[in-house]
């Protein structure tokens, strides 16, 4: 086979704003981080940047559980990684599904031969902590799991009265913090959970790659004990553990540069602080559900119940989703994303996740969107940038 080197072109895909679902725009201190040289994954220089990684994910989970790693894997991968740990054969799971990713868990435990309850609630609202106690009343099950924040959909669910819940169950409390980590609060251990898993290329705006896990020491106790091997021998933790722990038992090659992304990416969290952090994804939201609501368009979510960082807009009557979201991208090099689900074609899905989360992305964005509705025939209010100008003065 004959192939001409030539005809393959310079990597330069250009500059983009990215304002959707994930990935997030990167920093630069983390691009230049990772273009450091790769050494050996048992080079002593790397462990020590080990422990350093999960000294600053223990900090930004909030956590002192000693297996706080990252997986080498996206957050799928994470979300594997939990279920495939501390569920066998026969065990009850209960999954609470409010969105894609409720649902992806349900898939993973079927897959695992375990008797899966599902508590279905409405795309576009929080889970209903009382609802799953009566689901679960009388039962004995081994682990509840539920997305803290659902990308699909962009809603937050409340995780303390779901905790107590699991656990006066006798269950394990198992959360998807895939979106939400580094962009509101976790809290790990004051919230009382046993297993969380998260992705590097959401709110710590680190390429994909990487699935920050933690699982406390309950869970651990439930993983020591299993009757049955895991079944994944990459995600087995048993093993892994002993990579990241002490004895540095070689399991497999890290991902070194990844590493040192991610490693960069927990530092400017920590530089920023973690109340910091949160008030400012908070801020950057309101300003745009500001902007959004004066040119006379609408939020999926309730209030009350809206991530911060992933913003999900009703599509305006007259507006063609794709040639929306297609001239955003074109014109303004602005990525936002579609519905998923039962919501595709009626909803878009705007990111402002870590670095992507500032004043200048938001007005920026507004006054596109505004452009590009505008240019395909649909009307919309005046005045988006001052609302959004009223937001950040109050």
């Amino acid at each position: 086979m004959h192939l001409d080197p030539q005809s393959f072109r310079d990597l330069d895909p250009g500059s983009r704003v990215l304002m959707g679902p994930g990935p997030s725009d990167v920093p630069a201190r983390v691009l230049q981080a990772m273009s450091a040289p790769c050494i050996g994954h048992l080079d002593p220089y790397f462990l020590a940047l080990m422990d350093e990684t999960q000294q600053l994910l223990r900090f930004l989970f909030q956590t002192e559980n000693e297996l706080t790693i990252p997986v080498s894997g996206t957050g799928s991968a994470g979300m594997e990684a939990c279920f495939v740990n501390l569920v066998e054969p026969g065990d009850e799971v209960v999954v609470c599904v409010n969105g894609v990713f409720g649902t992806r868990m349900t898939d993973i435990v079927g897959r695992l031969g375990a008797k899966l309850t599902r508590l279905d609630f409405e795309w576009g609202r929080a889970v209903d902590p009382e609802a799953v106690r009566s689901a679960i009343q009388g039962k004995a099950p081994k682990l509840v799991a539920v997305v803290h924040a659902e990308t699909s959909t962009g809603v937050c669910t409340p995780l303390e009265d779901l905790s107590k819940i699991a656990h006066d169950a006798g269950a394990l409390f198992l959360v998807d913090a895939v979106t939400s980590l580094a962009g509101m609060e976790v809290a790990v251990d004051t919230r009382g959970i046993d297993a969380v898993y998260s992705g590097t290329q959401k709110c710590l705006s680190c390429p994909p790659g990487l699935s920050p896990i933690s699982l406390s020491p309950a869970a651990l106790k439930a993983l020591d004990s299993r009757k049955t091997p895991v079944v994944s021998w990459y995600l087995d933790m048993s093993m892994v553990r002993n990579y990241w722990g002490g004895d540095r038992k070689y399991h497999h090659t890290a991902p070194i540069n990844m590493i040192y992304g991610l490693r960069e990416a927990l530092r400017i969290v920590a530089e920023e602080g973690l109340e910091a952090r949160f008030a400012r994804h908070r801020l950057n939201h309101l300003a745009l559900v500001a902007g959004i609501e004066a040119m006379g368009l609408s939020m999926l979510v309730p209030e009350a119940e809206r991530l911060p960082m992933l913003n999900t807009v009703r599509i305006p009557e007259g507006a063609d989703d794709a040639k929306v979201r297609g001239s955003l991208l074109r014109q303004f090099g602005i990525e936002i994303g579609g519905g998923l689900g039962d919501l595709a074609g009626k909803v878009w899905r705007v990111g402002l996740m870590g670095h992507a989360s500032s004043p200048r992305n938001v007005c920026l964005f507004l006054a596109a969107l505004k452009t590009v509705l505008r240019d395909g025939g649909v009307k919309v209010g005046a005045g988006a940038l001052e609302a959004a100008a009223q937001a950040y003065s109050r």
